[in-house]
């Protein structure tokens, strides 16, 4: 399959990223509220790529939910107050390709009937990174110090895949993870079955997606799942739980910045 994405972010020159860049982290509703760790993997990334990173306490949701329901008052309200929040910063990353794709490329349209905020919404969406494109492609981020010993695969959640071109960024990371195999999924850029408001419109439908995808995951040999979007992990990991599966799960950033001690997503701490 191809990643028919037209969008792509271009890597950022050199010459044109401060030396010390002020960063600010949208940590994301899913991160905040079920996996804070990886928040904190993503902190330490960029900080150990140089990075000034700060938590702006006044952001919300990005507004998805809301704009693929088809509530674009609503979305529109929560963008205004989203770029209002992060407005001053050189980058905004998001440990997510889902909302960071949200913020970047769906943002500049919600304004298109006022034009000083659509200009500001542009100005925005053009410093937001998801974190593993912002290490790679912005920092020249080339390996981590990270260490895991573990053969592991990696899923392609569908909104970084398509609308960022988020592929070879976080495999190319984990690629300098000592001791971290990792081997290939089939399907791997076939969708999780999560989709965000889908899986609960149509659960059934979801949930049959859902099983295909751990199937092809059991068949890879590998003992641990990574992905960059926390719906996808929560999804496929739930599914995998209730199989019986011993398949661990785990966003990527968790990894990369060695910050494994955590109990795997839908493990308990017993």
């Amino acid at each position: 399959m191809t990643s028919p994405a037209s969008t792509h972010q271009a890597p950022t020159p050199p010459s044109e990223r401060p030396s010390q860049p002020r960063v600010a982290l949208f940590v994301t509703c899913l991160v905040d509220l079920f996996r804070p760790s990886v928040g904190f993997a993503a902190v330490k990334l960029m900080q150990d790529a140089g990075c000034r990173v700060e938590v702006p306490p006044s952001q919300v949701c990005c507004g998805q939910p809301a704009y693929n329901s088809g509530d674009r008052k609503d979305t529109t309200a929560i963008a205004r107050q989203v770029i209002e929040a992060f407005e001053g910063y050189d980058f905004v990353v998001a440990p997510s390709g889902s909302c960071a794709g949200m913020l970047r490329e769906h943002y500049p349209a919600l304004f298109a009937a006022e034009p000083a905020m659509k200009a500001r919404a542009e100005t925005f969406s053009e410093r937001v990174w998801e974190l593993t494109s912002f290490l790679v492609d912005v920092l020249r981020v080339e390996s981590v110090t990270a260490s895991l010993a573990a053969k592991a695969t990696y899923h392609d959640s569908c909104s970084g895949l398509r609308e960022l071109g988020i592929k070879a960024q976080p495999r190319q990371l984990l690629g300098s993870v000592q001791g971290l195999e990792l081997l290939p999924l089939e399907g791997e850029e076939t969708c999780c079955g999560f989709g965000g408001t889908f899986c609960v419109k149509y659960g059934e439908v979801s949930a049959d997606i859902a099983g295909r995808k751990t199937e092809k995951i059991a068949a890879s040999g590998a003992e641990l799942l990574l992905a960059g979007d926390m719906g996808c992990l929560m999804n496929m990991a739930g599914k995998l739980k209730r199989e019986g599966s011993a398949v661990q799960v785990r966003h990527v950033a968790e990894v990369l910045a060695g910050m494994t001690d955590t109990p795997a997503i839908a493990e308990g701490e017993g």
